[in-house]
């Protein structure tokens, strides 16, 4: 939207407001009753005081504000995301100090925040934009408010950093480098009722490029609309870029307005994890920043590494120093606008270092990331997955390529196949689909059927 239009929205919010009263007005918005987690007052409040997540991890519920620390807290250690610690737009590099320490095997729950809703341009002050969407000042997280107000670890700039807040790094007691760090996601719970999706110029899947429209599409069709196209002002908050509020009731989202509302269910998880790769000391390298994925993790993006699923990714450092970010309400496959509904998330994972040899981790996690579900094992393949070092390649060929050969190395080396026949079945039973294609080095999964594999 433009800044005129930003500020128009604003003022029909408060016009609604004034009128039907906050509750009402909430309701009116997302087209739900009375009992909207959003709308739903003192209950949300004695919910999160309690510490009640109905649903457990599970593909994620809101049953309550999760300030910092409050709540209830499973894992064997808590970390929140304080503003003196964590990194806004950039990822631990080796040289990293931890922020918090485990033992292999332990468990960790984190309070991550999402950057949306603080980012310079939405006007880096949670609190004024979410009232503009009716939301309360109880229903903002303190720690965004703090990191929005107070982040001076690096200064920002907000057209070269990532927007991600990064949480950690962790130190694992006994990770070595050529070791692979087992991250099972144990829970993954909403910290508040709402969530954005945000379209920002020049970005996402239909944005414009330098040139101009990209392949495929015309000028017409690029999102947001070039007209609207503000960056040449220098301004964020005239910059013209699109976010969408999205509100939670229960275990689904509502998007939009009367008759052109839709309705979706939550699928929570960390579009971010991963442990130190970068080598720089440099806190704000190029190849440290929070956007492209790497062979450590990092922005990964793939919608199933939710509840109950396992990330393997290569120990590049001592202590492997894990961390999160980029908190997911709910992400398709590709994530085409820019971002997924981005929201809070309160994070529980179980660390566990595996050595080589062990068994203990697919031989393809050595050297690369590597997914598992209950279901289904995930091979991960990116485009350029070193960190921007020596320029960026954003070649879906390229990360389907790989994805089929870390795929077809896992079924040779560690179940036995002939490596022609892994070929044959991948192409008969084999489902590969697209991560997301944003985040620079874009990126492509496989699902590999467990029971296939008798």
């Amino acid at each position: 939207m433009t800044h005129g239009g930003h500020r128009d929205g604003r003022t029909a919010a408060e016009t609604l407001v004034s009128a039907l009263g906050r509750r009402r007005f909430l309701q009116a918005a997302l087209g739900v009753g009375a009992g909207s987690a959003l709308a739903a007052g003192p209950a949300a409040a004695a919910s999160a005081a309690s510490g009640t997540s109905r649903g457990g991890g599970g593909a994620g519920r809101y049953s309550g504000v999760l300030q910092p620390g409050r709540g209830r807290i499973p894992g064997d250690v808590y970390l929140g995301s304080d503003v003196d610690d964590v990194l806004w737009g950039y990822v631990p590099s080796v040289h990293a100090r931890g922020v918090a320490r485990v033992r292999s095997g332990q468990t960790i729950t984190i309070d991550s925040v999402s950057h949306e809703g603080i980012l310079e341009d939405q006007g880096r002050d949670p609190v004024a934009y979410f009232a503009e969407h009716g939301v309360r000042r109880r229903e903002v997280l303190d720690d965004a408010v703090a990191i929005a107000a107070g982040y001076s670890r690096t200064v920002r700039n907000f057209d070269v950093d990532g927007p991600h807040v990064v949480t950690g790094p962790v130190f694992v007691e006994g990770a070595e480098p050529g070791d692979v760090l087992k991250i099972e996601t144990l829970a993954a719970t909403p910290r508040v009722p709402y969530g954005v999706v945000s379209s920002r110029h020049g970005k996402g899947a239909l944005g414009v490029t330098a040139a101009g429209a990209p392949a495929g599409i015309s000028l017409d069709e690029v999102m947001p609309p070039v007209g609207t196209d503000g960056r040449g002002s220098g301004i964020p908050t005239e910059y013209g870029n699109v976010s969408v509020f999205a509100g939670v009731r229960g275990d689904h989202a509502v998007m939009g307005s009367g008759a052109g509302r839709v309705r979706f269910p939550l699928r929570a998880f960390f579009g971010m994890m991963g442990v130190a790769f970068a080598g720089s000391t440099d806190l704000t390298a190029p190849e440290a920043n929070s956007i492209p994925p790497t062979l450590g993790g990092g922005n990964i993006d793939i919608r199933h590494l939710g509840a109950g699923s396992t990330f393997y990714l290569p120990v590049s450092a001592e202590g492997a120093l894990f961390y999160v970010g980029d908190p997911h309400m709910a992400m398709g496959d590709g994530e085409v606008a820019l971002t997924a509904m981005e929201g809070s998330l309160r994070g529980t994972f179980r660390l566990t270092v595996c050595k080589p040899g062990s068994g203990d981790a697919p031989s393809v996690a050595y050297s690369y990331p590597f997914g598992e579900t209950a279901d289904a094992w995930i091979p991960i393949g990116l485009s350029d997955p070193d960190g921007s070092v020596g320029g960026q390649l954003s070649d879906l060929d390229v990360a389907m390529r790989r994805a089929v050969v870390n795929a077809l190395d896992f079924l040779q080396h560690d179940h036995g196949l002939d490596r022609a026949v892994a070929y044959a079945y991948l192409s008969a039973a084999g489902d590969f689909a697209v991560s997301q294609v944003v985040d620079r080095t874009v990126g492509v999964h496989g699902l590999i059927r467990k029971a296939d594999l008798g």
